[in-house]
């Protein structure tokens, strides 16, 4: 009933109140976007949903399209802003995702969509992650978010896939805007955010 009913609805209806109750707080960071990106708001990528099925994630963009010599992107600490910076500490850059929750896309809660190309690198228990839709903060965020390691976060979203509830939602969910208040955990030490998954961890 829950997974299936309860869960979808609570969605819509949260993400909908949500994202009326953000719109000033969402002109306010798209203004301050325009003026550090030349214009530039959104960030707009592909990546894999329910069952890998891919669909476009929105974020504001919170680094800029520097490139070197080759035409080839910066490293992430190279083009973050400061302004972008501050707008990642605080988890603002992920409010435009409340759309793509709006879309069916995306749920409150569930294991985080990441790269399309990271697909094919997962062994068969990490794909288990992709059995439920993903989410814009999951068991994994509440846990070390950024700052643990790939072995440790699909762990975690393997767990929640295993366990999914009202209660556990909802704990998700309270410790998230407990998380995004102490901005704990949002980088990996050494990385502006968090190094690229190479297909070379296992779970035990």
């Amino acid at each position: 009933m829950y997974l299936k009913l309860v869960k979808p609805i609570t969605d819509v209806t949260l993400a909908a109140v949500m994202l009326f109750l953000s719109i000033p707080l969402l002109l306010l960071v798209a203004l301050c976007l325009a003026v550090a990106n030349k214009g530039k708001i959104l960030f707009k990528q592909q990546r894999p949903g329910l069952h890998g099925k891919p669909f476009y994630l929105y974020k504001f963009k919170t680094m800029a399209d520097l490139t070197n010599a080759e035409g080839e992107l910066l490293p992430d600490e190279e083009r973050m802003t400061k302004v972008g910076s501050w707008i990642r500490k605080t988890s603002l850059d992920e409010l435009p995702q409340l759309y793509n929750v709006l879309r069916g896309e995306l749920s409150l809660v569930g294991p985080r969509p990441l790269l399309m190309e990271y697909l094919p690198l997962y062994n068969e228990e990490q794909a288990r992650r992709h059995h439920v839709k993903p989410g814009i903060t999951g068991w994994a965020q509440i846990n070390g978010r950024n700052a643990i390691s790939w072995e440790q976060k699909f762990a975690l979203d393997v767990w929640y896939v295993q366990h999914q509830s009202f209660k556990t939602d909802a704990l998700i969910l309270y410790r998230t805007f407990r998380k995004v208040w102490s901005g704990a955990g949002v980088n990996s030490e050494g990385f502006a955010t968090v190094p690229k998954f190479t297909g070379e961890t296992t779970i035990a």
